[in-house]
């Protein structure tokens, strides 16, 4: 059930590969996941979207560290997982990548069959006129307010989040919308907030009409991205996982193999992309 060399088979026995990945296949470009090897929280779990539009010290929290941790995001680039999907798509094999990152490093790599499930990091949104703008503007908004924050000492989290032990954010201006004066907020699905239907939607056809799935770097312990390995197995679709440790699918699994993303799909940056034809 485990090896690099059965999941090379398992690619090659299917053409047409749903990709579902997660905070595994980042972490080889620097950004730290959130789960250890059994599925558990590494940290005090995330904001959740009803504390960050709840309370006006939340979100002051939340942009302060955030304005420490977003060079983390800014500097990350592709790794070789990154880029052994975007081979695979070349190759065209892939029907769909469903990533659970906010990072766009898919994209970056080349991938362009891709749904951010959970939103785009290097947006930001305005939660009352639906205004969208780019974290790197609002970045340099928040620097000019809050200066000598950049120079704290921190330790970076993943997604941008850094933490901040013992910082006093009660005089941390936060801007708002320059359009409405609304509130901002990421563009991306805090727990406790749903997916657009729409992309759930989306992501759905793209595992119908694909033959197999393809995990890489996913626990699955958040529902949003688990949903799928069920309507794959439902389906009778072959569902393989690439992850260091334990997944929510694990029963449902027709292979693991329990290694770091970017060795395990090393055999597919060797073969020669070629288009698919069908």
């Amino acid at each position: 059930m485990t090896g690099c060399a059965s999941l090379e088979n398992f690619v090659d026995s299917h053409q047409r590969l749903f990709v579902l990945t997660g905070a595994g296949c980042s972490t080889g470009s620097g950004i730290p996941d959130y789960r250890d090897a059994h599925g558990q929280w590494k940290r005090a779990q995330p904001v959740t979207f009803q504390a960050f539009m709840g309370d006006e010290k939340t979100r002051r929290r939340y942009w302060a560290r955030s304005l420490v941790g977003w060079g983390r995001i800014r500097r990350a680039r592709p790794n070789d997982a990154h880029r052994a999907i975007a081979r695979l798509e070349a190759m065209g094999r892939v029907e769909l990548v469903l990533t659970q990152n906010v990072d766009r490093l898919h994209q970056a790599a080349g991938s362009a069959r891709v749904i951010d499930l959970h939103g785009r990091i290097d947006l930001v949104r305005c939660m009352d006129c639906e205004a969208r703008s780019a974290r790197e503007d609002l970045q340099h908004e928040l620097g000019r307010l809050n200066p000598g924050w950049l120079e704290l000492d921190a330790t970076e989290a993943p997604d941008g989040d850094a933490d901040l032990d013992g910082a006093d954010f009660s005089s941390f201006a936060v801007p708002s919308c320059r359009r409405c004066g609304g509130v901002l907020k990421p563009d991306v699905v805090f727990f406790g907030e749903n997916v657009p239907r729409g992309r759930v939607d989306l992501a759905k056809q793209g595992l119908d009409e694909a033959d197999a799935m393809l995990i890489v770097g996913s626990s699955l312990m958040v529902y949003s991205g688990f949903r799928f390995v069920q309507r794959a197995a439902g389906a009778g679709k072959p569902v393989a996982a690439v992850n260091l440790g334990r997944t929510r699918a694990d029963p449902l699994l027709t292979l693991k193999a329990e290694q770091a993303c970017e060795s395990a799909l090393a055999f597919l940056l060797r073969q020669r992309p070629t288009a698919r034809t069908s």
